[in-house]
């Protein structure tokens, strides 16, 4: 029996030896970049893609843990360059993917007001389709965006003569502007906002455009799911210099009909007229009483019949001091996206996607398929004396800072007046105090109850002691 209980011992303490040398094995290693890599591809075909095949696809959000800033390789540039595709999340799930290519952004990607996550500004599905001229989807534009009357301006003395892309034009900078250079990129984070960091030199004469021109330009993700474009430049010669964003946004979702539904507001009393070149006449004109009114919340279709070719116009900004300003609000009642934009420049161009029709070097985009908020200085302000300079010298630092705000409004369910989620709350508090009133009433029953029942039982006391009593009387009254 001894030996017994002596091996039960032995094989008990080999059992928990095993125990604990199973328990002490190393972690698992971490996953390498390859299986990183992985892991954001396969984010991203989760949340319906980004700006690449998938650029018009959506789907639900997916759990993010805090902000994240990745990048990698997704082509080549006809000069042999590494294009590089940069991603941003934040910890609330928005994404946004910009490519060195241009300094471009490729998606943006928001929830509507059933936190279904979608691509809102128009890409390509290709890489390769941003190397040839096009639209300017998402591009970062210069060295001068917008137009220039007949390519032609002067510095002093000296002229220039730019190309005229624009027949009889001069537009975003010309044949080859920054939209179609390689830019420099790398990640960046500050106070837990993550960000690209692009730079651009642009060297003297390029485009016929003088001084040897430097411009960063980095795009943030915050926490308060806003984009935000800051831009800086110098230049070793007197330039002209106006730097723009060109998404073309689509709150519904990229490739998702027309934006002739959604609803802007413009804090602008008036707007630069146009030649039939779409150049501006010099003059400012009242937006009041005209189609081009949109002080207050209007539907972008519910008018544009009325304004030949569209809407392309640039309009003043109230009250520009070069101070950060709300500028723009646009709502899109069916998915409940809503867009803010802040501004330091005096002036944002409004463009309704005219020039789209559908044909592959247009995206495949329909006519007004997405509208432009470009915020920006004047178009053809080195001719126009009226206008804000676009002058930049030597020793001196451009600067620009523009924030797309995003955020979802949620349409009160019909038949039911605003604030009814808190009243119906409410109301469950209200039926709380009638059950704790309920309950209070039962208490008092049960009181007055227990107060009949003991007078009740005081009541039989005094029978039974009264006749204690004459039983009493009558024995001591026999005696």
């Amino acid at each position: 029996m001894t030996a017994i209980v002596r091996s039960l011992s032995h094989l008990l303490l080999l059992l928990s030896l095993a125990l604990v040398v199973g328990g002490c094995q190393p972690d698992s290693a971490e996953p390498d970049a390859a299986d990183s890599d992985k892991q954001a591809d396969s984010g991203r075909k989760g949340r319906g893609g980004g700006g690449g095949a998938d650029a018009k696809g959506g789907g639900a959000a997916m759990p993010v843990a805090g902000s994240t800033a990745t990048q990698k390789e997704v082509g080549t540039d006809p000069d042999g360059k590494p294009v590089v595709m940069f991603q941003l999340t934040n910890s609330s799930g928005m994404r946004v993917e910009v490519t060195n290519w241009g300094g471009t952004v490729l998606a943006v990607r928001v929830p509507d007001q059933n936190e279904r996550y979608e691509n809102v500004t128009l890409a390509f599905e290709k890489v390769e389709d941003y190397f040839v001229p096009g639209p300017y989807f998402g591009a970062t534009c210069g060295r001068y965006s917008n137009r220039i009357a007949a390519g032609a301006f002067s510095i002093g003395d000296q002229k220039y003569q730019l190309a005229t892309n624009n027949d009889p034009n001069h537009l975003h900078g010309g044949d080859r502007g920054f939209n179609r250079r390689a830019w420099t990129g790398k990640t960046v984070k500050k106070d837990g906002t993550v960000g690209v960091a692009l730079q651009l030199v642009s060297p003297d004469g390029e485009e016929n455009y003088p001084g040897t021109l430097t411009v960063d330009v980095t795009y943030w993700l915050t926490e308060r799911s806003e984009l935000r474009i800051e831009y800086k430049a110098t230049t070793d010669k007197a330039t002209v210099l106006n730097l723009t964003n060109h998404c073309y946004w689509n709150l519904a979702g990229a490739g998702k009909g027309t934006i002739l539904d959604h609803h802007l507001t413009l804090d602008c009393d008036n707007y630069l007229p146009v030649d039939d070149t779409l150049i501006p006449t010099g003059k400012q004109a009242a937006v009041a009483e005209t189609p081009m009114d949109f002080r207050s919340a209007q539907p972008i279709g519910s008018r544009i019949k009325q304004v030949e070719g569209g809407y392309d116009h640039c309009y003043v900004i109230n009250g520009a001091d070069g101070s950060l300003k709300s500028v723009a609000e646009i709502y899109h009642p069916g998915s409940g996206r809503v867009m803010e934009i802040l501004t330091t420049e005096p002036g944002i161009q409004f463009y309704t996607g005219n020039f789209l029709d559908g044909k592959p070097g247009n995206g495949g985009f329909p006519l007004n398929g997405g509208f432009c908020l470009e915020c920006q200085h004047f178009p053809d302000s080195p001719n126009q004396s009226g206008f804000p300079s676009t002058l930049l010298e030597p020793g001196k630092t451009y600067t620009q800072t523009t924030v797309h705000r995003f955020s979802v409004r949620r349409e009160t369910p019909s038949g039911e007046r605003a604030g009814g989620r808190k009243r119906a709350g409410g109301r469950k508090r209200a039926g709380g105090r009638k059950r704790a009133g309920g309950r209070k009433k039962d208490a008092g029953k049960k009181k007055d109850a227990d107060k009949k029942k003991d007078a009740g039982k005081k009541k039989d006391a005094g029978k039974k002691k009264d006749a204690g009593k004459k039983k009493d009387a009558g024995k001591k009254k026999t005696n």
